[in-house]
């Protein structure tokens, strides 16, 4: 029970300081200071500080798969579930706003061990769920025939970029960061761009 305290602490510290830093640039002695934890503790319950990263990233996105799976299951229009979702996963990109970082960087610049596992817990059951979500609106008659791996390049390009290219834009033309008003007006303008190019009769027709 000790050791679980313990590695949560880490997690949330190192979580903490990548929301305060907006960065996840953070050495093992920045960890330690904020957990209070000694920072051999990381190397004992992670291996390192890439497998902390993994283990951070692993219990963010586990609350978000399992909300995919109580959102698939409710009785109610796949439209009414497609919006829940596009909030929900722009939601949780706002609430972890270093997870689009970490999700670059565990995929593309540490272990092919640790791009496996991201792709196992993380992009794996998003497309499966987009898949039967899809499938189940178009078995309804609600929605046109969508590619699911198009659809999750569209919808999670687009979450990642209301991030990840924000910093870009604030250095071109002064763009402001990421607020709770910015992630809600995103919200609308993805649900009227996805539902609009999907839903049968959304434009009229």
């Amino acid at each position: 029970m000790g050791r679980n305290a313990t590695a949560e602490k880490l997690l949330v510290a190192a979580s903490e300081l990548m929301i305060q830093r907006s960065s996840i640039e953070i050495s093992l002695s920045d960890i330690a200071q904020k957990s209070g934890a000694n920072a051999a503790l990381v190397k004992y319950h992670f291996g390192n500080k890439d497998g902390l990263l993994l283990a951070l990233l692993a219990r963010d996105a586990a609350t978000e798969v399992t909300n995919l799976e109580y959102l698939l299951a409710q009785p109610i229009s796949p439209t009414a579930k497609l919006k829940l979702h596009i909030n929900g996963i722009i939601r949780a990109y706002y609430r972890f706003p270093y997870m689009n970082r970490l999700i670059h960087y565990l995929l593309h610049e540490s272990s092919a061990e640790a791009a496996d596992e991201v792709s196992k817990f993380f992009v794996a059951p998003l497309l499966d769920f987009h898949r039967r979500l899809l499938e189940e609106g178009v078995a309804k008659g609600e929605f046109r025939v969508v590619d699911p791996v198009l659809f999750y390049t569209s919808l999670i390009g687009a979450c990642d970029h209301l991030f990840f290219g924000r910093h870009a834009m604030s250095r071109a033309i002064g763009v402001g960061p990421v607020t709770d008003d910015v992630c809600r007006q995103y919200i609308a303008h993805m649900e009227a761009l996805i539902c609009g190019g999907i839903v049968k009769g959304a434009n009229g027709e």
